[in-house]
């Protein structure tokens, strides 16, 4: 080891062990007042808690959106159909659109390139299903069996109906997981048969669970997509047609799955300018992208996380507050103490590094007791509301670090205007 180098370590270790007394002489001085340090702790407790417990909160929140948009396919495009339940407003718009149909799929399918999969999508409640559901009824969807692919289901029984099934008009139907629970319980349905309106279909497969929204999300409506029971599109055309609504379009919704998830935004383009000219401008459908709302959700998930920040660290600022507030009053309190350390050689840094540590541990003691209650907290708050929180690395350490810089930062005026009292004055304060 060259002589350069051995100087360097030695100063190293000089300075680490000039840390020691004050960490020691720090420790002592929060534990001669435990109830008053305690208390300092308390607004550090409690903005780190909210900063954890409130980012946990909403970092649930928005894995639950962005998984559901997940789910929707970034490679799809989803046409939904804007039908009016009021009879005078559904004769209005009939005068300029006629809505969606099987013409507009067959427009888009001739104009829109690079299509993977499609299937036009008829939807309706019935009115009578046996065996009689425990819980909402089941909605049905009549569409094509791409539609396995376009929404990416699993099939956790049996299987999906065919092509041939298709074209013949087959009276076969699969389950989604919650209708097969509301309609046959625990019991495997599977070559069974239910009973929708007048019409008897046989059960040939059972969909697995998918996620769902109880709210709607940028402009995606709620509905429960395990409460589904899909059969071919032809059966419900053929089969179900007399159960339809006047009020209905002759299809109510299109699905398309792209090769390129980078084509997405100019066949939505595509899509919207051949509907607004044979709808006339009517604005009676809706185009979902999945891939723009993956996109937003993200942009809005980091404002969100700074905007939370922001309001939880107000209550970090008061804790602050507090710790420089509880150092002034220990610097009168300990003006004699000072003076002695001056007057047997104590420096300047010297003073100023024992009260930033002291300040420094109230603040890391209350961080970490502030995570430790922000965690449970955001499991207190998942068990009695039913949210989902999760509680991230990046929360934790984000609320680490800004109680300790606050400790810092508060510590610092305290421990400079006790480094320049004069020492003997300081000897002779009482």
């Amino acid at each position: 080891m060259s002589p350069l180098t051995a100087t360097r370590a030695e100063r190293m270790v000089r300075a680490h062990q000039q840390w020691i007394p004050d960490l020691r002489l720090g420790l002592q001085n929060l534990l001669t007042h435990r109830l008053r340090s305690l208390l300092t702790m308390l607004g550090m407790i409690f903005g780190v808690a909210a900063v954890v417990s409130m980012l946990s909160i909403g970092a649930g929140a928005r894995q639950k959106v962005m998984a559901f948009i997940e789910q929707m396919g970034v490679r799809n495009l989803i046409i939904e159909a804007k039908e009016s339940t009021d009879w005078q407003a559904h004769q209005k718009i009939r005068k300029t659109s006629p809505g969606l149909t099987f013409q507009d799929y067959r427009v888009i399918r001739d104009n829109v390139s690079d299509i993977a999969a499609s299937t036009p999508r008829k939807r309706f409640v019935p009115t009578k299903t046996i065996p009689k559901p425990q819980q909402d009824p089941p909605t049905i969807y009549g569409v094509n069996p791409t539609y396995t692919t376009i929404a990416a289901l699993h099939l956790l029984d049996g299987r999906f109906f065919s092509e041939e099934e298709e074209d013949r008009a087959a009276p076969v139907c699969v389950l989604g997981a919650g209708a097969k629970s509301s309609l046959f319980g625990a019991s495997n349905p599977v070559g069974q048969h239910v009973k929708l309106d007048e019409q008897w279909l046989r059960i040939i497969g059972i969909v697995g669970p998918q996620l769902s929204s109880q709210t709607d999300i940028a402009g995606v409506p709620s509905q429960d997509l395990n409460n589904i029971i899909y059969i071919p599109l032809n059966s419900a055309l053929f089969r179900l047609e007399n159960t339809y609504s006047d009020l209905r379009d002759e299809i109510d919704g299109v699905y398309l799955n792209l090769r390129d998830p980078d084509a997405i935004v100019r066949a939505s383009q595509v899509v919207r300018a051949l509907l607004d000219s044979s709808h006339h401008g009517a604005g009676d459908f809706s185009i979902i992208v999945p891939a723009e709302l993956l996109a937003e959700q993200r942009r809005t998930e980091r404002l969100f996380n700074a905007v939370m920040v922001a309001i939880a660290s107000i209550s970090l600022l008061v804790g602050g507050i507090g710790i420089m507030n509880i150092m002034l009053a220990s610097i009168l309190e300990r003006t004699r103490e000072i003076g002695l350390r001056r007057a047997v050689g104590a420096r300047h840094t010297d003073i100023v590094r024992q009260f930033v540590v002291e300040a420094t541990m109230i603040s890391f003691v209350g961080g970490t007791f502030g995570i430790v209650f922000g965690f449970g907290m955001s499991r207190l708050i998942a068990w009695l509301a039913g949210w989902s929180t999760i509680v991230t690395a990046t929360s934790i350490l984000l609320a680490f670090l800004v109680s300790i810089s606050v400790g810092l930062i508060f510590g610092i005026y305290p421990a400079v205007k006790a480094a320049r009292l004069d020492p003997v004055e300081a000897i002779r304060y009482e």
